[in-house]
Order: C-alpha cells, then sequence, then structure tokens
C-alpha cells in the first residue's frame, strides 16, 4: 500500500469530488480512479459511494479517513527527522496569499524556497475571496487576522501593520474634515469585507474604543479600496504602505495623526484538522526566517519602518 494513495484519498475525501481532486491534484481523473480503485482493492473495502456528482465516505471509508490523518502526520514528520534540515524537499505547495502589502517580499522568499528545493513546484493564488482551504487543496495561506476561523486553523503571527484612516482633499472639501472620533460615524466610510464574508464595519479606533461606521460602497480589495478613496467615495482605513505615496503627493489626508493607530496582524495560516507535510514544514521555517531577517534589517520596507508601518516580530 503506498502513502501517495492514501494521500490521494485524503484529497478526494475534501473535495467531496473526483473530478474536483483530479483538476486541483492536476491528474487525469482515469489515473485517480485507477490508484483509488487500487487502495480499495487492497483494504478489500469500499471507501466511497460513488454518484454522479459526488462521492460520499461509507462508514469504512470514513474510519479509514480518521485513522489514517494523524498517521500521515506522523509519517510526514518521521520523514522530516530522518532526512535532515539540509535535504531537499519535493511534491506541490498550493499558496493563498491575501493581497497585503508585504505580497512581494512573501512571493520572494517562496522562490527562495523554491531555488533551495528544486524538485518542488509550486501554485501561488492571490485572492481575497474566500476560500475552503481543506476544499481547495491549499497547503498555507497568508491571511489577516478576522479574515479566518481560529477553530479550524493553526495560526502563526508574522507580520504586524499599523491601519490609518484616510481621505482624499476632495472628499474633505465637500464634506468636512472630522477631528474627533465621534464625528467619523456621520461621514461616508468605505467598507471592508473579509474572506470570511465579516464586513468590517465595527472598526478600532486607538487602543480601546471600537467605533461603527456606514458606508455606501463595500469592497474586499484593498486595491479598490485605494482607489475608491482616492476619487473621492469617503474615508477609507488602510495600512500606511498602500497610502504612503499618495499621502506625500497630497492626493491623500490621514486623519486622526494624533491618536494611536490600530495595529492590524498577518497570519501565516494551515488548517488544523489536514496532516502538514513534509514541504509544508519547512517552507514555515523558512518563510518565518526570512520575513524576520527582512524587517530586522529594513530591507523590506525601511521608510515604513522608520515611520512606525511596519512592525518586526519579536
Amino acid at each position: 500500500m503506498k502513502t501517495e494513495d492514501i494521500a490521494l484519498f485524503h484529497r478526494i475525501v475534501e473535495t467531496g469530488s473526483l473530478v474536483e481532486a483530479a483538476d486541483i491534484l492536476n491528474v487525469p481523473k482515469s489515473t485517480l480512479s485507477r490508484r483509488l480503485q487500487t487502495l480499495e482493492d487492497e483494504l478489500n473495502v469500499k471507501l466511497f459511494h460513488r454518484q454522479s456528482r459526488a462521492m460520499t465516505l461509507t462508514a469504512s471509508g470514513s474510519h479509514f479517513y480518521n485513522k489514517t490523518t494523524p498517521l500521515l502526520a506522523t509519517l510526514e514528520q518521521t520523514f522530516s527527522e530522518l532526512s535532515g534540515k539540509e535535504a531537499a524537499v519535493t511534491g506541490h505547495l498550493r499558496i493563498l496569499i491575501f493581497p497585503i502589502p508585504e505580497l512581494l517580499y512573501i512571493t520572494q522568499a517562496i522562490f527562495e524556497f523554491m531555488d533551495l528545493n528544486p524538485a518542488l513546484t509550486v501554485e501561488i493564488i492571490v485572492s481575497s475571496e474566500p476560500k475552503d482551504m481543506i476544499r481547495n487543496n491549499i497547503d498555507l495561506a497568508f491571511m489577516l487576522e478576522d479574515a479566518f476561523n481560529e477553530n479550524e486553523m493553526v495560526a502563526r503571527h508574522i507580520i504586524s501593520e499599523f491601519v490609518h484612516f484616510y481621505a482624499s482633499p476632495e472628499y474633505l472639501e465637500r464634506a468636512g474634515k472630522p477631528t474627533k472620533p465621534e464625528e467619523l460615524p456621520e461621514h461616508n466610510s468605505i467598507l471592508f469585507r473579509y474572506p470570511n464574508g465579516r464586513i468590517f464595519n465595527e472598526v478600532p479606533f486607538g487602543k480601546d474604543r471600537i467605533l461603527s461606521v456606514t458606508g455606501n460602497l463595500c469592497v474586499n480589495s484593498l486595491s479598490t479600496c485605494l482607489e475608491a478613496a482616492l476619487m473621492g467615495r469617503g474615508i477609507a482605513m488602510m495600512p500606511l504602505p498602500i497610502a504612503r505615496e499618495y499621502v506625500e503627493n497630497g492626493k491623500l489626508v490621514m486623519l486622526f495623526e494624533d491618536i494611536e493607530p490600530y495595529e492590524g496582524k498577518c497570519f501565516l495560516v494551515y488548517p488544523s484538522r489536514r496532516f502538514i507535510s513534509l514541504a509544508s514544514q519547512r517552507f514555515i521555517d523558512h518563510v518565518l526566517k526570512a520575513l524576520d531577517e527582512c524587517l530586522q534589517n529594513g530591507a523590506c520596507d525601511r521608510e515604513a519602518r522608520t515611520k512606525g508601518a511596519i512592525k518586526p516580530l519579536i
């Protein structure tokens, strides 16, 4: 019995479809079906109820899935211990990245890891749309806090940023410039929807205050939020690296500069109920070290750090 076939079985379970699993794994459906049949023959049990549109586990299949999940995790850990930290890894990684200011530095860390492990293949998915990591076979994701379910994920804090309020001079001339926190709910705010569906309309203000804001526009993209703010659609809450250039050239105005900004956090996450592959383990170690060194020496964004936009990890 091949461990690769057991891993393929897990992917079919998690997608609920032989076709979807084949598409995600980039293997022919016929190959996946044949390997599943081989596994069932070796076990002498039927693992799935095969239907026209979906596949559901039999009682035996459910038992096999639950029992082999920790076994695969233990096996991956054993491979890691035996192969040594310097050994190259193989396989395929699917990595989801929320479009954050540090996107460039995260991708650079990914490319460095690929150079160290030339037998590895990687797929990078940049999206602010909600995606089920299990169903979509996503190994790792870089996501903002409140954008994922903490009960379903293992999360490692990697980056902190200070987030400020901004508006265009045109909007402020038309609607007036708010000078006190109490005035913010009276303005039109550009709302933000996280990948988990939550709308960011209860916004932190300073250290100990939450304000309810309203607006006639809701987006799920930082670039769209920036564009809307530049066009005078309302007040936006964004990380400083996104808006700095436009503050410096006068196209945006930072509001409430005398109040300590909200500290937003980005996490590296992966599903808690799936075994983590050797490639994922090695990548987590690599990216945490690379980003920490980048932030510590200022190579990521020296100017942003001196202005308090990005904080190194402690």
